[in-house]
């Protein structure tokens, strides 16, 4: 495939960890680059790097996504590039603080970058897939989309909106030509323990995945076309389990009249 088929990929959070990552795997693979994040100086010598050595074009975007002016102009950017056929919603932040001793402002912050900007960004490029009837958009959502009560609430709930919106994508636009992949990563070796006040070396070693196999692996279900791609589930039967229970519930939850459980006085 001719990188004019491929297009080009735009990756949030791409300075470092899973977003750079996720820029040298898909420029090998011939993809051009967008990368966004806040850091220009780490942007650039990424870029330079990936250019230097797969020879494609990388457009490095300086950009705070909390910040509404940055991710306005971010958005007009993408909006108007019709040469995008990947995006990947990787930039987020989290905290393993409980609820009850964390600052309200940085969870307003939170939600402002991992839903906000996701969402936001997410409009300003799928409606060109869809009409283009092609592309792909991956979100880097989290294992704690599924069990919120492993770390902060306020994390997990945003990462449970991206789980949801991911979802909800697939069902609305995969008629359309446009896959959407959900990655569902356990703890990944990255500067996001140490950003949240955790340092990665003191989490047990037995549940720490490097950012490099987190990202192949999640390639590899892309490329099986997952909705879902969970990197460090071993048994794919649990999964499947619980998407199966989900769907028969689905037919059973709206009704005219209360369940017999709840109106039973006996």
């Amino acid at each position: 495939m001719s990188n004019k088929e491929l297009g080009t990929a735009v990756i949030t959070g791409a300075s470092s960890g899973i977003g750079a990552i996720y820029a040298d795997r898909l420029a090998k693979r011939g993809y051009n680059l967008i990368l966004v994040a806040r850091s220009r100086d780490r942007l650039n010598a990424l870029a330079k790097r990936i250019s230097d050595e797969t020879g494609q074009s990388v457009e490095v975007i300086a950009a705070d996504l909390a910040n509404p002016a940055d991710l306005h102009a971010v958005e007009d950017a993408l909006r108007q590039d019709a040469s995008i056929t990947l995006q990947v919603n990787n930039a987020g932040v989290g905290t393993h603080t409980p609820l009850l001793d964390s600052d309200i402002e940085q969870m307003d912050n939170m939600i402002a970058l991992n839903v906000t900007a996701l969402t936001r960004l997410t409009y300003a490029v799928a409606p060109g897939l869809a009409k283009r009837g092609k592309g792909a958009i991956i979100n880097i959502s989290s294992i704690v989309s599924i069990g919120p009560e492993i770390l902060n609430g306020v994390y997990g709930g945003s990462k449970a909106y991206v789980h949801a919106f991911s979802t909800s994508l697939h069902h609305e636009l995969g008629g359309k030509g446009v896959q959407v992949q959900a990655v569902l990563p356990g703890a990944t070796a990255t500067d996001f323990w140490a950003t949240g006040g955790l340092p990665v070396e003191h989490l047990d070693p037995q549940i720490v995945m490097s950012a490099e196999a987190m990202v192949d692996a999640a390639l590899v279900g892309f490329d099986r076309n997952e909705r879902v791609t969970i990197p460090s589930l071993h048994d794919a039967a649990l999964w499947d389990a619980y998407e199966q229970a989900r769907q028969a519930m689905l037919p059973n939850l709206g009704s005219n009249s209360p369940a017999s459980r709840y109106t039973d006085t006996h």
